[in-house]
């Protein structure tokens, strides 16, 4: 549920090679926790720890989804001061770092998903990199207060930011004067696991594994035991439909726990104007923004054979005046060329109806999908003109 910390230094430090590299000493606390865990071995489970760990799993992963995501991340819902700094504090005893780092990096994300500035992609950076290894990176050290800044205005969520561990400090010790050692291994360590790899699961696992309902331009999927274990998180490709809304279980059989929990919170008044989405996104009957038709136009134009498309065309002007035509306006100037090999007719190129036909059968129903399609072969014919003028403007 997380992402990058600028935009501004977004492609610079991704693609700079070892700008980006993992800080190894960074990521010890967090293996040392893991490895806590096996402690278990002298320290005994208990009926008692497990209790406490059961219950501190389900509070934790309902303030990081209800705190740090759908309110803080996206706003969804609003809440009083105090219930915001108490929301802030209760998640941040997940250990997942401050409240307005995971939010900030949260937007980022939803800005860039799936493209190459997104750093927990696992189509662009692979599985264990999007699940964990982006959290150790050198610009995901530092919060963007620039990307949360509507909530940079209340200084005591700052001041928290800053003091990132220090909720789950002060839990790991109640946990220990509560339960002993037990308390402080199974109720807190395996509880802070659990709740760590089970959001970091939405980052990773959500865009590998489930189904996509609706076209958003991204790998986000809806899978029903990911909803089960992060109550409600999983139907991730609902969410990235309609980031605004606070239900994210779009159907009556999509379990979405947090949403119960803050629809009773709202009837008791501790929170207020919830958002829901409109019918038409439910239904998928919303057209696409053209930043959406724009990226699956370009993700649909290169599932076809561009080299073999171009190749074909290639040979297809060879044979004919045209290409001496070319090659000649191309000495005058490049914007004249350009402008001929617009008016010529590709025969290779798949026609609109042909990408069309082809983006029914790939992609999730969407009203939008003319749009994308003609959108799509423009895109080709651009791409194949690129090559083409290159190949003219080379010697014989």
């Amino acid at each position: 549920m997380t992402t990058t910390a600028s935009a501004a230094d977004g492609s610079a430090a991704d693609h700079g090679g070892h700008a980006d590299d993992i800080i190894y000493p960074s990521a010890i606390p967090f293996l040392l926790v893991h490895l806590a865990c096996f402690a278990a071995v002298w320290t005994g489970v208990t009926a008692e720890a497990l209790l406490l760990g059961g219950a501190l799993y389900v509070v934790r992963m309902f303030a990081v989804t209800a705190g740090y995501h759908r309110y803080f991340a996206h706003r969804t819902y609003q809440t009083s001061r105090i219930a915001q700094f108490l929301l802030a504090f209760l998640a941040q005893t997940s250990a997942q770092r401050g409240v307005l780092w995971w939010a900030a990096n949260h937007r980022a994300h939803h800005r860039h998903a799936d493209t190459l500035d997104d750093v927990h992609s696992p189509r662009q950076h692979g599985f264990l990199r999007a699940h964990v290894g982006w959290i150790f990176t050198p610009r995901r050290q530092r919060t963007d207060y620039d990307g949360i800044a509507d909530f940079t205005r209340y200084p005591e969520l700052v001041w928290l930011d800053r003091q990132p561990y220090l909720p789950a400090a002060l839990l790991a010790v109640a946990t220990w004067l509560v339960a002993g050692w037990p308390g402080l291994i199974v109720g807190f360590c395996w509880s802070t696991v659990l709740v760590w790899h089970a959001t970091f699961a939405i980052n990773s696992v959500a865009h590998l594994a489930g189904r996509q309902r609706y076209l958003t331009g991204d790998d986000s999927r809806n899978n029903w035991w990911l909803a089960i274990v992060t109550l409600g998180e999983g139907w991730h490709n609902n969410h990235h439909a309609y980031q605004s809304s606070v239900r994210q279980g779009f159907r009556w059989w999509e379990c979405d726990p947090t949403f119960y929990a803050l629809k009773a919170l709202s009837w008791l008044g501790l929170v207020w104007n919830l958002r829901s989405p409109p019918e038409a996104v439910i239904r998928g009957e919303q057209r696409l923004g053209r930043k959406v038709i724009d990226k699956v136009a370009h993700q649909l134009a290169f599932a076809f054979p561009l080299e073999r498309i171009e190749a074909l065309t290639h040979e297809d002007l060879m044979r004919t005046p045209t290409w001496a035509e070319l090659q000649a306006r191309l000495r005058e100037a490049r914007s004249h060329a350009e402008a001929f090999l617009a008016e010529l007719h590709f025969p290779h190129v798949p026609s609109v109806e042909e990408i069309r036909r082809y983006g029914e059968q790939h992609l999730a129903c969407t009203p939008s999908l003319e749009d994308i399609a003609a959108r799509a072969r423009q895109i080709l014919l651009e791409s194949i003109s690129v090559r083409l003028l290159a190949k003219a403007a080379a010697p014989a």
